[in-house]
């Protein structure tokens, strides 16, 4: 039970202290006339406003409820490293065995993990959380349990009582840590693109392993290059992109013995490598339908450098005109096919027949420049079962099929084979059909295959459209001059465009058109992880190895969810780099940031959260120094000393009852006023009496 002494006045307070007022005038007329009773009539004024005050006794019954301490435990991904979670768990035993011990005291415990979108460790959000599900009037304290690098200072709430810093990690702790300052986004094939990398040294480094570090830097699977670097400064690194689409670039650092941990000594980073002017080849063996669509698809793209001519003169024309007196200007074919063959990205033979513009020895360099690398697509018609067909020069070498004399007519719809509906050039163009199917083509040259894929076929299963690798170099043959129609829209039409878009990325060795493709993507930490294929037979499962020296291997089977593709998706346990195998096929993939804010700054420090620890009479404190004692301090006083920290009692409660009893009935108060008013008259009659000699 409390009693508090309240007022509730029977007229309003602005009506009392009018009265209270009148009382005083009148008190100071009655001793300006020298009133022997001025005295009781001040005490009967008095009575009778304080009757009209009406003082009461208000008793509560209240029910004391206990005091909360709030403990917010950092989970993110720097409080796993080395035996930090060994020692967040000894805190929490002791803080939760220390407030046990303490009466009328409560433990709320709040955990929090990584920020998302690599924000980092959100302490102070964490704590505004805790501290918004509790009432202010009832917390104590509360306790943080980090390493101290946090990352949303500005979000600190404002405590009602001390907040104190248990700090974990070791004073001896030293870390490496590889930067990636500057990585862009796309480059240019064939010209170089600057990274600037730097590795760090952090906290309490030994002498003997400061000043140079091991790099290693490997590009998508190629073997790894390793380095001698100094460490702290910034490295200049002129990278040349080798292939067209995502290339992977892992950095590394190796690890140091007693380094606090490895996860921030490497880093991936991926360059989308796109070409600059893509430069084509066309020749043309002579002017027809066809013609004129290839030149129109070429040229319709701004990014393709076209080199084009036609042999206008047909074989069977004698006229007796020298071949170098046929075009205006001297055609440049020595410095085409000898000289500047190799900077051609892509050679078109569009129904090309031998009629001794183009030497035997230029034709063989054509062959040559497959071998080392570069890609030809020869686009057939009836010249290529004649005599003077492409078959019997030097490049036949690299051609995939045999022409026989036979030229078939007749209507049909090209198909896509078996192993067509699993290549990437052709895979699911079927779909891109117009309604009634794609429109009929009308010629094909009858081939027989000698190597490669078959991935569309003519009337009678005839090879259409032929893939082919040759040493380093890629070969397609088309053996139909009829895929205008397409691009006419006859019989509505087919996907001319997208074929053939396709087919130039996978002659120019784009890795998402690659027959046999291991990739992956992360959405944030799950991994979806696509095996691509042209076999028959199902692949294997995949092995993923994990960041962090000693991780274990996990195998995961995949799901045919399309012809020659597989699909999972997997839940990353953590960030950090993610290798998959499977066969000869690896990829490497980054999960989360490639540069998780977690892992910049590893060494433990109350640095950062002094200011907001200090501005409540908190204290901040290492668990290597053994674990504090918890004990309750007056509010104001110092809360943190060595050994010990504090919490502040609220002394919170509820009240259950109240109870209002007047001090003195009313009535009694208005006799007691009456006495004092009537006493106050007889003084005074008395004495005037005595003043007139009665």
């Amino acid at each position: 039970m409390n009693g508090t002494l309240v007022f509730d006045p029977l007229v309003a307070w602005v009506v009392l202290w009018v009265l209270a007022a009148l009382a005083v005038v009148g008190l100071a007329l009655a001793i300006w006339r020298g009133l022997a009773g001025w005295i009781l009539r001040a005490a009967a004024a008095l009575v009778l406003l304080v009757a009209l005050a009406n003082p009461s006794l208000q008793e509560e019954d209240r029910s004391a409820l206990t005091d909360i301490v709030l403990l917010v435990v950092d989970d993110s991904a720097s409080q796993r490293i080395g035996d930090r979670p060994a020692q967040t768990a000894a805190a929490i035993a002791s803080v939760e065995a220390e407030v046990a011990a303490m009466p009328d005291t409560e433990l709320r415990v709040t955990r929090f993990g990584d920020g998302e979108e690599n924000t980092g460790s959100l302490a102070m959000t964490a704590l505004s959380e805790a501290l918004a599900e509790e009432p202010r009037a009832r917390v104590a304290g509360a306790i943080l349990i980090s390493d101290g690098q946090i990352h949303d200072l500005p979000m600190a709430p404002n405590m009602p009582a001390p907040l104190h810093l248990l700090t974990t990690g070791h004073r001896a702790d030293w870390d490496r840590r590889l930067i990636v300052r500057n990585a862009p986004a796309f480059a240019i094939l064939g010209e170089p693109v600057t990274l600037t990398i730097r590795i760090e040294d952090q906290g309490a480094v030994p002498a003997d392993v400061a000043g140079m570090a091991e790099l290693t830097i490997a590009v998508d699977a190629d073997p790894p290059q390793t380095y001698t670097v100094p460490v702290g400064e910034d490295l200049e690194l002129p990278v040349t992109l080798p292939h067209g689409g995502m290339n992977v670039l892992q950095f590394s650092v190796a690890t140091t013995d007693g380094e606090l941990t490895d996860r921030n000594n490497a880093a991936i980073v991926s360059i989308n490598g796109v070409r600059d002017r893509l430069r084509v080849l066309l020749v043309s063996g002579e002017p027809h339908t066809g013609e004129r669509v290839w030149r129109n698809l070429l040229k319709s793209d701004p990014s393709v450098d076209l080199v084009h001519f036609t042999i206008l003169r047909p074989p069977e024309k004698q006229d007796g005109v020298p071949v170098d007196e046929l075009s205006l200007i001297a055609f440049p074919t020595r410095e085409l096919f000898v000289e500047k063959i190799d900077e051609f990205d892509l050679i078109i033979f569009d129904r090309y027949r031998m009629r001794g513009i183009l030497p035997m020895s230029y034709l063989q360099n054509v062959a040559d420049y497959v071998k080392r690398g570069g890609t030809v697509l020869v686009a057939a018609g009836p010249e290529f079962g004649a005599v003077d067909s492409l078959w019997r020069s030097p490049l036949a070498e690299v051609l995939p099929v045999e022409p026989t004399t036979r030229v078939v007519e007749g209507g049909f719809r090209p198909e896509l084979t078996d192993i067509g509906r699993r290549h990437p050039v052709t895979e699911g163009l079927d779909k891109l059909a117009p309604e009634g199917g794609w429109g009929r083509w009308f010629r094909i040259m009858d081939v027989i295959k000698r190597s490669g894929q078959t991935v569309m076929a003519g009337p009678g299963n005839r090879p259409l459209l032929v893939l082919d690798r040759v040493e380093e170099g890629r070969v397609a043959v088309l053996t139909s001059d009829q895929a205008w129609l397409w691009g006419r829209g006859y019989e509505g039409g087919g996907p001319q465009l997208e074929l053939l878009r396709r087919l130039a990325h996978w002659m120019l060795k784009e890795p998402e058109l690659e027959e046999e493709a291991l990739t992956a993507t992360a959405r944030g930490q799950v991994l979806t992880i696509t095996r691509r294929t042209v076999e028959e037979t199902p692949p294997g499962p995949v092995t993923i190895t994990g960041p962090g020296e000693g991780a274990a291997a996990v195998t995961l089977d995949l799901a045919e969810t399309a012809p020659g593709r597989w699909q999972a998706d997997w839940q990353a346990p953590e960030i950090g780099l993610y290798r998959l195998e499977q066969g000869e096929l690896t990829r490497v993939v980054a999960v989360g940031p490639q540069a998780p804010k977690e892992f910049e700054e590893t060494i433990a420090s109350p640095d950062k959260l002094l200011p907001v620890v200090e501005a409540t009479n908190g204290g901040a404190l290492a668990i290597e120094d053994g674990m504090p004692d918890i004990r309750a301090v007056r509010e104001g006083r110092p809360a943190a000393g060595r050994g010990w920290i504090g919490i502040t009692p609220r002394g919170a409660y509820v009240t259950r009852d109240v109870s209002v009893a007047t001090l003195v009935p009313g009535w009694l108060m208005l006799m007691l006023a009456a006495g004092l008013a009537v006493g106050a008259w007889l003084v005074e009659g008395r004495k005037g009496a005595r003043a007139r000699g009665v």
